[in-house]
């Protein structure tokens, strides 16, 4: 066996080291690239009825129908979390979060016939709805 001395196992070290950066640069690199256009659309519900939970139920499934039009990226579906702080808005009963690509795509989805579908069968269902539409800096 070799012996390692002091100096080798430094270079060893110190050119592994190296060699590993530079593998992760590519990644380093993409840590910083800006998503193209990101458009965010999202949607609060509060309930005609907040305590029945067959109109929550309906409501979701309402939401469900709308994961249908292609132009959406990702889709949830949220209800409030247990948390408690007093800057958390917890009076809604259903929140829709949307991804786009970008706001024509998302204007798409405003027309599309099965988000007008869901406007005409569930809006009875609701007492006010918010929505928050950003898009990524």
């Amino acid at each position: 066996m070799k012996k390692l001395t002091r100096r080798s196992f430094l270079g060893n070290s110190t050119f592994l080291s190296f060699a590993g950066m530079l593998g992760a640069l590519p990644l380093m690199g993409s840590m910083h690239k800006k998503p193209k256009g990101d458009f965010v659309h999202h949607v609060y519900f509060w309930l005609n009825n907040p305590d029945s939970e067959e109109d929550k139920a309906k409501l979701i499934e309402g939401l469900n129908t709308l994961k249908a039009i292609k132009e959406i990226r990702l889709a949830r579906i949220g209800v409030p979390a247990s948390t408690n702080r007093d800057v958390i808005e917890r009076g809604y009963a259903v929140s829709w979060l949307l991804f786009f690509d970008n706001l024509e795509q998302q204007e798409v989805y405003q027309k599309h016939p099965i988000h007008l579908k869901f406007v005409e069968n569930y809006s009875h269902l609701w007492s006010k709805v918010i929505v928050y539409d950003s898009v990524d800096m």
